[in-house]
């Protein structure tokens, strides 16, 4: 069983109490993602509000969807590929195919 602890992350200037069993190194790392993020969003000179965290939440999943379709695109491709494959071998074993010579009477 995985060992649940808590975290502490610190988020455009908001602090939160993380439960996880996750590694606290990575969940800072991912916490800073999310601060750098927010940071990208807010307008030069402006301070980080706690609005910007939901900011950067949309904007990861939307990175997120797009990485999906392009996974699931590269996924049909992928199989049209080997599908078209497979038909050739199959074509070329099929012609290379040895027929059995006829019996001698």
């Amino acid at each position: 069983m995985e060992q649940r602890r808590t975290v502490q992350l610190k988020v455009a200037g908001q602090s939160y109490r993380v439960t996880s069993s996750s590694d606290e190194d990575e969940l800072q790392r991912l916490a800073a993602n999310v601060e750098q993020k927010a940071s990208e969003l807010t307008p030069p000179g402006k301070g980080l509000a706690p609005q910007a965290i939901l900011l950067a939440a949309m904007a990861f999943a939307h990175d997120a969807e797009e990485e999906r379709e392009k996974r699931l695109q590269l996924e049909r491709q992928t199989r049209d590929l080997l599908r078209r494959v497979l038909f050739r071998i199959d074509a070329a074993l099929d012609e290379n195919a040895v027929e059995p010579s006829p019996a001698s009477p």
